[in-house]
């Protein structure tokens, strides 16, 4: 049975605030990607359009209460209010039916992605045990998933209050073209992916 979770309020930034890794990749980035692949112009410089993040929640066919719990922890952990998500179609072989709660996702753009990027560097992936790297592969048009297994990495999880574990998926949208682009933007970024011994 789920436990009762508190409402999760989302506080606003102070007006002009601007996030770290935003100077970081007009002041840096930019500069460092243009001599990288010889771009002509900053236009063709690639950057990152937003960052969405899903979680399936397979117990919210039985139980809303589970998604809605699901989803305020997204809220905490991003900073933004999370969507329920509803299934599309009738899938008889998982008591499936249209319209029913399977999940919860938030969009993230502009300061609100560039504050979850930094919390996703700094502080959550170097919580995971035995960390060493992401895995690198792209999509072949220029975006990246990332699969956590547990969201607890993130500080705002309280294990003790609520201690149902589950995985999360982070995709990052970016304007690049190719794998190599989309990767090298990222780790400019400060993403840590695995280093491969030549």
């Amino acid at each position: 049975m789920a436990k009762k979770v508190e409402k999760v309020e989302v506080k606003a930034l102070p007006a002009g605030y601007v996030p770290t890794l935003k100077k970081v990749y007009k002041e840096e980035i930019i500069d460092k990607l243009t001599k990288q692949f010889g771009y002509s112009t900053v236009m063709q410089v690639p950057k990152l359009v937003k960052i969405t993040l899903n979680e399936g929640v397979g117990q919210g066919t039985q139980d809303r209460k589970v998604v809605e719990e699901a989803a305020d922890e997204l809220t905490l952990i991003t900073g933004q209010k999370a969507l329920i998500t509803n299934s599309k179609k009738d899938v008889s072989n998982f008591k499936l039916r249209k319209g029913m709660s399977i999940g919860t996702k938030v969009t993230l753009r502009d300061v609100k992605m560039y504050e979850f990027l930094e919390k996703l560097i700094r502080v959550a992936l170097p919580r995971i045990r035995d960390f060493n790297g992401i895995a690198e592969k792209m999509d072949g048009q220029g975006n990246y998933t990332l699969g956590l297994k547990e969201q607890i990495i993130f500080p705002e999880i309280d294990i003790d209050k609520n201690p149902r574990i589950h995985g999360l998926e982070i995709t990052f949208v970016t304007t690049a073209r190719t794998d190599e682009e989309c990767h090298a933007l990222l780790a400019a970024f400060g993403l840590p992916f695995k280093k491969h011994n030549k």
